[in-house]
């Protein structure tokens, strides 16, 4: 429960200074398995923000692309 509680934190702090995420580089910054999950539970627990964009690649692959939404 530990690891998870810090690959949120970690996400979380990530999130907060701008960046976006996918779950790649989740995978190998954080080594987040389910990236996914944690974006639920900082969306639904901690009411962040967050936005999910598919992209799409040339070669018919996809994946979500999170980032904090700007607030005005």
């Amino acid at each position: 429960m530990e690891r998870i509680e810090s690959q949120r934190k970690n996400v979380k702090n990530w999130l907060l200074k701008g960046n976006s995420i996918t779950p790649i580089e989740a995978l190998q910054m954080f080594g987040a398995f389910r990236l996914s999950a944690i974006i639920f539970v900082l969306k639904n627990e901690h009411d962040m923000p967050i936005k999910t964009e598919m992209v799409y690649e040339p070669n018919g692959k996809r994946y979500a692309k999170y980032y904090l939404e700007k607030v005005s």
